[in-house]
């Protein structure tokens, strides 16, 4: 083929939050970042997926190279430099099966979670928005869809399926058995952040919320019953709480190492448990240092996610079949990519009435001799009506 599907980049299971937090791309640079991608590198089609979990560059190419030279491009934009022993490269059926899981949920830190199917939608059509996809990209993303709802219809995945915030929400329950009696403060009021909202209303905690933005944070407090505080007295308060629960789009951190000293201080150092489950991290990893201050990041919860795992694997386990059959059907058309200029060039030399024409129709039917599979689209593109059993696959000069 001219070209294939490439799939590169890394994620939790090849690298640190440490690591992806440096390499993450947020929204407000996306643009500028696929700006460059397309006018600096060799690459012919792609989109760039940056989630909490992942960074990973998908597209459409004549060779490797040109996919790893990209990513190193992207490393560059975000001046980082990096081992690629953290770096993964799926290439052809493979880079398709993983890029249809990804979007499914299969290949999440939390199976099945729902998130990720918005997050690549907006990813996709960012990139076609800006011109970065073509013909390829766009099915392979169509079809990484429509696995992705099959997955979710056919099997039972949905219906046990939590979500980061979901665990974040049981780890502070593992770590006080209830919430009950406890005042938890969650700074962030978008998508991760509402529905860590939800879980805590349900555990019957005492709910504060704080955003950047007060009307969003006014608006989610209203929907679940919750209070509110103002982004800019959350030090002020701050030792009032047992459990701080951060996710927001923060470039750099919320709470710092000095605003939580103080908060100690306060607390008369009553232990404080700080869950961060952003990315880039908003809360200073030295906080830990602290005495009786307690500091998780996105990375920790892969125990508790571990021990919610049975149902899920069973109904995954089905997704997976599913995952092999969409990329079989997506890869078998890719492969007939490879007719369509054979076909167009023998149409052409046909109304131009051009000698080399048998040459062309004999080079059109070994294709079809060698796989059948080519036959529908050599007759939908010469406009036959397909009758296999009256049609002799050899050449015959008359």
């Amino acid at each position: 083929m001219a070209g294939d599907i490439y799939a590169v980049g890394l994620n939790y299971k090849t690298a640190t939050v440490e690591l992806r937090e440096k390499l993450s791309c947020n929204a407000s640079e996306l643009d500028s970042v696929l700006h460059i991608l397309k006018t600096s590198t060799n690459i012919e089609e792609f989109m760039l997926l940056s989630t909490c979990n992942r960074l990973e560059l998908y597209s459409y190419a004549s060779n490797e190279r040109f996919v790893l030279d990209a990513f190193r491009r992207y490393a560059e934009i975000k001046n980082q430099h990096f081992d690629n022993s953290h770096l993964f490269l799926k290439a052809g059926k493979e880079a398709v099966a993983h890029i249809f899981k990804v979007a499914a949920g299969l290949d999440s830190m939390v199976i099945g979670e729902p998130q990720i199917v918005a997050q690549f939608k907006e990813a996709f059509f960012k990139a076609k928005t800006l011109g970065t996809t073509g013909k390829v990209i766009n099915r392979l993303c169509q079809n990484a869809l429509h696995a992705s709802k099959r997955v979710r219809y056919e099997t039972g995945i949905s219906k046990s399926a939590v979500s980061v915030s979901y665990a974040a929400v049981e780890l502070a329950k593992r770590i006080f058995g209830e919430l009950k009696n406890h005042k938890v403060l969650l700074i962030g009021a978008g998508e991760m952040g509402e529905l860590a909202a939800i879980y805590l209303q349900r555990s019957g905690a005492s709910i504060y919320i704080s955003n950047r933005t007060y009307e969003r944070a006014v608006g989610l407090a209203e929907r679940i019953k919750a209070n509110v505080i103002r982004f800019d007295e959350i030090e002020q308060f701050l030792y009032e709480f047992d459990v701080v629960l951060v996710s927001t789009g923060a470039q750099g951190y919320v709470i710092t190492k000095d605003v939580i000293s103080k908060a100690m201080k306060k607390r008369y150092y009553k232990p404080i448990f700080l869950i961060d489950i952003s990315v880039p991290r908003n809360i200073e990893p030295s906080c830990a240092d602290l005495d009786s201050v307690f500091l998780y990041n996105i990375d920790d919860l892969k125990e508790v996610v571990e021990n919610n795992l049975s149902n899920r694997v069973q109904e995954a386990k089905k997704g997976e079949f599913i995952i092999l059959d969409e990329a079989d059907k997506f890869y078998k058309w890719l492969e007939n990519l490879e007719l369509e200029p054979i076909i167009i060039n023998m149409l052409d030399y046909t109304k131009n009435g051009s000698k080399d024409c048998k040459k062309i129709v004999h080079r059109a039917i070994k294709l079809i001799r060698e796989n059948k599979e080519y036959t529908p689209l050599v007759f939908e593109l010469l406009g036959i009506k397909s009758k296999e059993k009256e049609i002799d696959y050899g050449f015959v000069e008359r």
